[in-house]
């Protein structure tokens, strides 16, 4: 029987990216809370990690500008993680582990392979790069769903979380990611661990 783990996220994007994650070390998100937004998530962190004491638990936030890395925000939001809890951080943002399968996520954006960064870990807003590389787009639908209207006050377009979505359960490739993404590599060991230890 495969592991069955517990999530929490910050958004609905993320929830998609938690479960095409956990499929890939080949067990299963059941329940995931949250998706209110990175504050609300973090205030109910010590909660969640509680639980995680019992049964195994998958929390993925964001770094944003929170720190220059991930090791001084892990230590400040939960300095002592359960045994079965599988915290991980997104150096900067989920977006980054998508760029980080350069050659499908440029396909899927209609733009050219060498438009995406070798280095995504590095680049300091990986959504606003996504919506900058949409504008670039040979695909009239990419263009439109990803970027933002005019004077709309929005940072992304309506369809940005459901052409993404999209993205993370289709053609998305968490293992070829990895190697772009160290913070990436690092989430799916600790997962992979977890779902051995409980084989």
């Amino acid at each position: 029987m495969s592991l069955v783990m517990t999530g929490a996220v910050e958004g609905i994007f993320d929830e998609a990216v938690a479960r095409r994650l956990v499929a890939e070390v080949g067990a299963e998100l059941a329940d995931v809370y949250g998706k209110a937004g990175k504050a609300a998530l973090l205030r109910k962190l010590r909660g969640y990690n509680a639980a995680a004491e019992h049964s195994p638990w998958f929390v993925l936030v964001d770094l944003d500008r929170d720190a220059d890395c991930a090791p001084p925000a892990r230590a400040r939001w939960l300095p002592q993680p359960a045994s079965s809890m599988c915290f991980r951080i997104a150096v900067r943002a989920a977006e980054t582990w998508l760029l980080a399968d350069r050659e499908r996520f440029a396909r899927f954006l209609g733009v050219r392979v060498a438009s995406l960064p070798r280095s995504p870990e590095d680049v300091d807003d990986p959504k606003q790069l996504v919506v900058d590389l949409a504008r670039t787009s040979a695909k009239s639908d990419i263009r439109s769903d990803l970027v933002p209207l005019p004077r709309s006050g929005r940072r992304v377009g309506g369809a940005y979380v459901a052409r993404l979505t999209e993205f993370v359960l289709g053609p998305w490739r968490p293992q070829e990611a990895a190697a772009n993404a160290d913070s990436l590599r690092r989430c799916l060991h600790r997962l992979s661990k977890l779902a051995e230890a409980r084989a």
